[in-house]
């Protein structure tokens, strides 16, 4: 599917941690910087996002956290690290917005619930939502997304999962390859 909008400094990316960025962990947590692995080709598509988009964030829920597995200051040990790749690597990401509420609490925060976007655009008030693109690999940040008005981008490998979301990608390279 061709895209039906034109990418600027105006956009906006929002981009999910875990299965975007960074390996997910099967029935686990990334709770340290050895456990995290960032995925093939992303720290070339990060070296390219900035080029194309004026705020980059990244919203992720980490409930880690509010299952005392980690704490908040590994997390932001781990993002302060992955932070440091990602800047080695000549890419750009301007703030980082983490949920540690549990799953299935009232959480106003937690994906798809929309806390963290309103955060981003106290932080960065040009950010229009409707020029927003939301990346990620699960139904709850493709509704995030969607309650938001803006576009959404699956990363799957499977193509069928179209349905669900405006656009699938298989990475972050791939993404960029897709809104260039």
């Amino acid at each position: 599917m061709a895209l039906d909008f034109k990418i600027d400094e105006t956009w906006t990316l929002f981009l999910d941690r875990d299965g975007v960025i960074n390996k997910k962990r099967d029935n686990d947590y990334v709770k340290s910087w050895e456990e995290f692995e960032f995925l093939p080709d992303t720290l070339a598509g990060l070296r390219f996002i900035g080029n194309f988009f004026g705020t980059v964030v990244v919203v992720t829920n980490q409930q880690g956290i509010g299952k005392e597995i980690m704490t908040k200051y590994d997390l932001k040990d781990i993002h302060k690290k992955m932070m440091e790749e990602v800047e080695a690597a000549g890419g750009r990401i301007d703030e980082i917005y983490y949920c540690p509420d549990l799953d299935g609490e009232e959480s106003p925060c937690r994906k798809p619930e929309i806390g963290m976007a309103l955060w981003a655009k106290r932080d960065f008030p040009n950010i229009d939502f409707k020029k927003s693109i939301m990346v990620g690999d699960s139904p709850s940040d493709l509704k995030f997304g969607v309650n938001l008005g803006m576009k959404t981008f699956l990363v799957t490998q499977d193509q069928k999962a179209l349905e669900t979301s405006d656009f699938c990608v298989s990475n972050l390279l791939d993404f960029i390859m897709k809104v260039m």
